[in-house]
């Protein structure tokens, strides 16, 4: 009897250590506040900062600012005036200066990343929205919605060089990294592509109804990904033939695809069925749909962890997915109406700027789960000003293998106990 009863005790504490090491906790470390209503984002990698524009929505009168903020120390280290409303950013690695797209001033403003100042204010065209960088030229190229142009700006000059026209509301483009930018035009079903050696655009591709957003530009099979919002499918450009290769139907109202290297895929937010679709880059088929929150907007992937992260606009949270399990392993609380997410590779954070219409807040979740038994409600916050929160989850793999155990533990006993009882019969067991 006591060794039974020791072999049990074994065997429940094993148990428990298995546990204590699979529960993993992935949680907001600080909440920051900055200005009216955050929405666009940018990580500067070669200073460790994060720049937030803060829209000032309603109030689409007055100049709005962006927040800079330390990533070593999470607090706003500056307050920059900009034009007003702004739109998106993109970060010139080259040259170390944000380009903010300010939607109702046609204009974009420069800001130094060394001085934290603006050092240029550019005239554009009619409600300039969206911005990428191109480092093959040192050119930034932002699309004007209204006046269905995309104005070329040089990082050298600080002026525009060309002003291309391409289809009508040119939307969220994308630099290819092959001299090619791919311009999504939504009230024209078409993509213009955009060469940057002549500014002039080389072809224009049909793809589906309301193409809104350019996903992450592919490396691995040199491929551009269009979500077309009424059309529900993913239209799959092969950037060196230019041409349409596959058509990949997917969830309501998808968003931009987000690009997982490490596995080769693409994760498109579904906003209206609360979805991700998980799609192959090798077979352009859906391998996987993720069920999340409510209204799945952006999201960005983390190389380090294979994770990624997905913000729910109406659930007020981000859902973590495992790339390679394809399961949500964690749901992290955030603030009201979570708008872009950026992941910054210098500390293992994903900062999640809070749109709606009362916020002033960026949330900052770390990718490093922590491992606990009973782990604390509440994370210690990583400077004065952070409020921090915590989610916990554990992942269907963790479940599945605990399982396993307890089954292996209830066979070893049942076995023990029976034959312990044959032993009794056979007049064996000394008592």
């Amino acid at each position: 009897m006591k060794k039974k009863s020791a072999f049990i005790v074994l065997a429940l504490g094993l148990l428990m250590m298995f546990t204590t090491t699979q529960v993993y906790a992935i949680g907001t470390i600080a909440t920051i506040t900055v200005g009216k209503v955050p929405g666009p984002m940018v990580y500067d990698s070669g200073k460790g900062l994060i720049f937030v524009g803060n829209t000032n929505m309603p109030d689409e009168t007055n100049s709005s600012t962006v927040s800079v903020i330390s990533d070593s120390t999470h607090t706003v280290i500056a307050t920059i005036p900009v034009g007003i409303f702004p739109g998106q950013i993109a970060y010139d690695s080259g040259k170390g200066l944000i380009f903010v797209s300010n939607k109702y001033s046609n204009t974009t403003s420069v800001i130094s990343d060394s001085t934290l100042s603006v050092v240029a204010t550019i005239p554009v065209g009619g409600w300039p929205l969206w911005v990428c960088y191109d480092s093959r030229v040192g050119e930034i190229y932002v699309c004007n919605i209204v006046s269905g142009t995309v104005s070329v700006i040089s990082d050298t000059t600080l002026e525009v060089v060309a002003t291309v026209t391409v289809g009508t509301t040119p939307m969220r483009l994308c630099d290819s990294g092959k001299g090619l930018i791919f311009v999504p035009n939504l009230d024209s079903d078409t993509v213009s592509v955009i060469s940057d050696s002549n500014h002039t655009v080389v072809a224009t591709i049909p793809v589906g109804s309301e193409p809104a957003w350019v996903g992450d530009y592919d490396s691995g099979k040199d491929e551009i990904f269009v979500t077309s919002i009424y059309s529900t499918s993913v239209s799959v450009i092969s950037v060196s033939t230019l041409n349409v290769v596959a058509t990949v139907p997917v969830g309501n109202f998808p968003m931009a695809g987000i690009y997982d290297s490490g596995k080769g895929e693409i994760f498109v937010p579904n906003r209206d069925d609360g979805t991700v679709s998980v799609i192959s880059d090798s077979t352009h088929t859906v391998v996987a749909t993720v069920p999340v929150g409510i209204w799945p907007d952006w999201g960005c992937y983390d190389p380090d962890k294979g994770l990624v992260f997905v913000g729910n606009a109406n659930s007020t949270s981000v859902s973590v997915i495992s790339d390679s399990t394809h399961e949500v392993v964690a749901t992290v609380p955030v603030g009201d109406f979570p708008c872009t997410l950026v992941y910054d590779s210098g500390t293992g954070e994903i900062y999640v700027t809070n749109y709606g219409l009362t916020e002033s807040t960026v949330s900052v979740i770390s990718d490093t789960p922590s491992s606990s038994m009973m782990p604390s409600p509440t994370a210690t916050p990583t400077a004065p000003t952070a409020t921090p929160t915590s989610a916990f989850a554990l992942s269907m793999p963790d479940v599945l293998a605990i399982a396993g155990v307890v089954i292996v533990i209830i066979v070893v006993v049942a076995a023990v106990v029976f034959l312990r009882k044959k032993k009794c019969k056979n007049g064996t067991v000394r008592r």
